[in-house]
């Protein structure tokens, strides 16, 4: 599956994955402080588990950062 996550095209070997799978790859030690939208519409946590993604699908990942 290909997908496009935050204006990048990135190949992943499984057909059917779910927002929570994708984070856990890309993401495999820190998930707190990340908020997530699929085609302009942001994806609650809660529903990271139970969000399948599509080819077609443009992902943008925020992740928080600290600073001063």
């Amino acid at each position: 599956m290909q997908l496009k996550i935050n204006n990048q095209h990135k190949e992943f070997d499984s057909e059917n994955l779910s927002v929570q799978a994708l984070l856990d790859l890309e993401f495999p030690n820190k998930q707190n402080g990340i908020a997530l939208a699929i085609n302009n519409s942001v994806v609650p946590k809660t529903d990271w588990a139970t969000t399948a993604l599509s080819e077609t699908d443009d992902i943008l990942i925020i992740t928080a950062t600290q600073g001063g």
